[in-house]
């Protein structure tokens, strides 16, 4: 199995947890806090305490420990063991996982130089090109400070080399464009089926979506459709296209929006032209201007190469 295939099946175990334990509230600190022996890299910070056991593993079967040990100024975001279980994924998974696979994921925490919570630009999503090489995006604001839209939840464990930033889940590297994550996950079928037939119209919906963005995304569920009146893909592939382009459209924004952007109220506009609103409380919802009631917001920040997904049970209506 290829690294592209065991990272989307990865992020396919994440959407499924998700989409049972998300709740939007913000992660508390915890009391363990740590801090490092004096001198200690952050391969000795990660070695040696008993909270960083699953990064642990994954660190030294990459090989890289004497890469994290090493001269140098490091920027290394550290899921705990906490943020593997919330991510949903195990021990198992990590002994599953080739060196190559969690070296690829190690190094999409890892940053070439030292960024401390205080050098993190003010406002949404700036972005830092990793080691891996790809990029991860960081936000300030009144809440903290986020990477990818998830929760730093200790900044500034110091380190010989470097600095720790520890937090609340595991960051995936995107291994396509929005279409391709779409296109990966079962739990998405009727979407693609969707865009698919929407492209056979007027508008491309696919091409559009492939393109540079960056866009946001608030992707149905399959029960979401089935809910909405398409019983079936069958069902899908029969409609007009060009409504379904319509209504796609409608569930996509030209900005790349994590769960940590999102303000109550907002009134977001999408590529169809007309606004969806964003309500952010014990739950984040969106609701379209056709539907009834809001659709809530049940995974979240889902990273494609030109944008993010967030997952609703809703279908939304213009």
């Amino acid at each position: 199995m290829n690294y592209s295939k065991k990272v989307l099946n990865l992020l396919a175990k994440t959407l499924m947890v998700s989409l049972t334990l998300f709740a939007f509230a913000s992660c508390s600190d915890d009391d363990n806090t740590i801090v490092p022996a004096e001198n200690a890299t952050i391969t000795d910070v990660v070695v040696n305490n008993p909270n960083f056991s699953m990064l642990k593993t994954a660190v030294i079967k990459a090989g890289l420990s004497e890469t994290l040990a090493g001269n140098g100024s490091f920027t290394v975001f550290a899921p705990d063991n906490d943020a593997f279980a919330a991510s949903g994924i195990s021990a198992s998974d990590i002994e599953n996982l080739s060196a190559e696979t969690l070296k690829d994921i190690l190094l999409y925490h890892t940053l070439a130089s030292k960024v401390e919570a205080s050098n993190v630009p003010a406002g949404p999503n700036a972005a830092f090109e990793t080691v891996g090489g790809k990029s991860i995006y960081l936000t300030k604001n009144s809440a903290g400070v986020f990477v990818n839209g998830e929760k730093v939840k200790q900044a500034d464990v110091k380190a010989s080399n470097g600095v720790i930033h520890i937090i609340t889940k595991v960051l995936m590297p995107p291994t396509g464009n929005l279409v391709a994550t779409a296109q990966a996950n079962e739990n998405l079928s009727f979407l693609v089926a969707a865009v698919v037939r929407a492209s056979e119209g007027t508008t491309n919906v696919a091409e559009v979506l492939s393109s540079a963005g960056p866009f946001t995304v608030f992707v149905p569920t399959n029960q979401a459709f089935i809910n909405a009146g398409f019983p079936s893909v069958a069902s899908i592939q029969a409609a007009d296209p060009d409504v379904l382009a319509s209504i796609l459209t409608y569930h996509a924004v030209a900005a790349r929006a994590f769960s940590s952007d999102l303000v109550n109220g907002a009134a977001l506009p999408t590529l169809n032209g007309a606004n969806i609103t964003v309500g952010v409380g014990s739950t984040a919802t969106v609701k379209g201007e056709g539907n009834n009631s809001p659709s809530n917001i049940v995974a979240v920040n889902i990273v494609a190469t030109n944008g993010v997904v967030h997952v609703i049970d809703q279908v939304l209506l213009p």
